[in-house]
């Protein structure tokens, strides 16, 4: 790699960075620009430390030990305790490329791990706190979940709910707490956004485990709560492409509602946020609207089979941030277009 002044270097660096986010997510790479400048590079980081974890727990040709050891690993870089240079060179050439496992943008972030870290501790202390705390609590809770992993789910909501905290609860915390120290005014109800920021990740991750149901299955893993299924009459081991029973369908409106309370969460961590930060608040807003977009098109076809039967149209995506750009600022109008949006999802008291 060519050696650069710091300067140039950090600007090099933070061009790798804008550019592989369009690699690995389209979706945060449209995003994170709608953020104050203060929040984009260090949010853009987070979202790509985060992946480098995620790519660590998807290597299906990686054993539970190995993946603990990387996990270790990272999280011993990310704190600045280990070589960046050390675990990018062990760990690439493991890496399958596959659909169904590392594409090639992936395998181009591992190798560019220290281009990432470098910026990584280039933060503010609260920042770098914030980034390290992420990525071991998800590193460490990844690993272990998929040890446990099935094709019979996990035992209940309560597990469903330390799942989702995780691989999303967590990024919420990090992401309030960035909002935070990026502003007085929104670390005035900086407790309350902690709590919503938990729900809020179990909304959106909720909304992708139910989309991607079939798509795990192919990877023998299930994240679905068997007591779910079990209180309706049917019994997750017995899932298949031919299921036609209506206990199923019964379990998947049951979390549709849990969903669905949660992603309420979320729009009250939204309107939260100062009404003059309307970047922060189009960031909240865009994941908010996909999801309840989402979680409707599977209300409405609870028999898919594919990920992409239930997948919103990028006619729907524009229109969101057109919309959602527009009405950031209005409470009242954000509410209301929630109750329309959200009028057709079951509701349940269950969390």
């Amino acid at each position: 790699m060519t050696d650069f002044p710091p300067s140039e270097q950090a600007e090099s660096d933070l061009e790798y960075q804008n550019r592989i986010l369009i690699g690995v997510s389209r979706t945060f790479a449209l995003t994170i620009p709608q953020l104050p400048d203060a929040l984009q590079d260090v949010v853009g980081n987070a979202y790509l430390l985060c992946r480098i974890a995620d790519t660590i727990e998807d290597e299906q040709y990686l054993g539970v030990e190995r993946k603990y050891q990387f996990a270790e690993s990272f999280i011993r870089v990310v704190a600045g305790e280990e070589q960046a240079e050390h675990f990018a060179n062990e760990l690439l050439p493991l890496l399958s490329l596959d659909e169904s496992s590392t594409n090639p943008d992936e395998l181009d972030l591992i190798e560019n791990t220290p281009r990432v870290i470098r910026l990584t501790h280039s933060f503010t202390p609260g920042q770098r706190a914030a980034l390290e705390r992420c990525v071991r609590i998800m590193s460490r809770g990844m690993v272990e979940f998929q040890e446990n992993s099935s094709l019979d789910g996990l035992a209940d909501l309560p597990e469903l709910a330390r799942y989702c905290y995780v691989v999303a609860g967590v990024v919420g915390e990090m992401l309030s707490a960035l909002f935070c120290e990026y502003s007085k005014q929104v670390a005035e109800n900086e407790e309350l956004l902690q709590e919503l920021a938990v729900s809020f990740g179990q909304g959106l991750q909720m909304t992708n485990i139910l989309k991607d149901v079939w798509e795990d299955r192919k990877r023998n893993m299930c994240w679905l709560p068997r007591s779910v299924f079990a209180d309706a009459g049917f019994s997750l081991a017995e899932l298949s492409a031919e299921t036609t029973d209506q206990g199923y369908q019964q379990g998947l409106i049951e979390l549709i509602g849990v969903a669905r309370n949660h992603l309420e969460n979320a729009l009250r961590f939204t309107l939260l946020i100062p009404r003059h930060e309307k970047g922060i608040r189009r960031f909240c807003l865009w994941a908010l609207a996909m999801a309840v977009l989402s979680l409707r098109k599977i209300h409405a076809h609870p028999s898919y089979r594919s990920g992409s039967q239930v997948k919103i149209t990028r006619r729907s995506v524009k229109l969101t941030v057109i919309i959602m750009g527009r009405l950031a600022s209005s409470d009242r109008m954000l509410s209301l277009l929630f109750s329309m949006f959200t009028k057709s999802l079951p509701q349940t008291r269950q969390y």
